[in-house]
């Protein structure tokens, strides 16, 4: 069975995340897929960020709703890199993307892209939010859609199927055997995050998960070798 790993918003762990230098390493690092995070800026373009402000990965301040791209493009993510859109990112790789949106409305503005461009085979979409998952899959026929959740219930498996999610992602230090076995006999694939010891990587394969998220590169390496 293969094993997939994901470069966690480009490979933070060395890297400023999710600017265009973390996705390129990850890329080189023979990474199997990229993952992102997307926010609507004011002015509706899909920033490449994580939290829902600009304080912990630039030098600016205040939500990412409330600056226009003009105003993010000033601020240093790091190491000089500016905040990338999510179009830029898909011209400066060629690796496969997992982007995860955070409400309905960076979902419909991401389906607009994938159409434009035709990107359900390359674009897997991911949220926590089980009411974006439903959207994007309304609006992009065809796409592959990803559960992601930190702390769940019993009926994380059946929310999945609910929103027609092909995949669970499910924080690594809850995960069970039993969940993952009740999402494969639901032919659901279970992807471990965030996955960045030895430790936490043979526990990915004991648990029988088809990939993991990482910080780290050498994880990727490590992935290869482990049973």
């Amino acid at each position: 069975m293969s094993f997939l790993t994901i470069g966690h918003r480009g490979v933070m762990g060395v890297e400023p995340e999710n600017t265009l230098r973390s996705f390129v390493h990850a890329e080189r690092a023979g990474m199997d897929a990229i993952e992102l995070d997307l926010h609507l800026s004011k002015d509706g373009a899909l920033a490449v960020m994580h939290d829902t402000d600009v304080d912990r990965t630039t030098d600016g301040k205040g939500p990412i709703n409330e600056k226009t791209l003009s105003e993010l493009r000033e601020l240093d993510a790091g190491q000089g890199e500016r905040v990338p859109v999510f179009e830029e990112v898909l011209d400066a790789v060629r690796s496969p993307v997992q982007a995860e949106i955070k409400d309905a409305a960076a979902a419909r503005a991401l389906a607009e892209v994938m159409l434009r461009r035709d990107l359900a085979d390359r674009v897997e979409v991911s949220s926590f939010h089980d009411e974006a998952v439903a959207e994007i899959a309304r609006l992009v026929p065809g796409v592959r859609t990803v559960l992601i959740s930190s702390r769940w219930k019993s009926d994380v498996v059946d929310r999945a199927k609910a929103v027609g999610a092909a995949t669970l992602a499910l924080n690594i230090r809850r995960l069970t055997l039993e969940v993952t076995e009740q999402a494969h006999a639901e032919g659901l694939k279970v992807i471990g995050w965030v996955v960045n010891t030895q430790d936490h990587l043979r526990l990915a394969r004991a648990l029988r998960l088809d990939g993991a998220t990482t910080d780290y590169p050498e994880i990727r390496r490590a992935g290869r070798f482990t049973a």
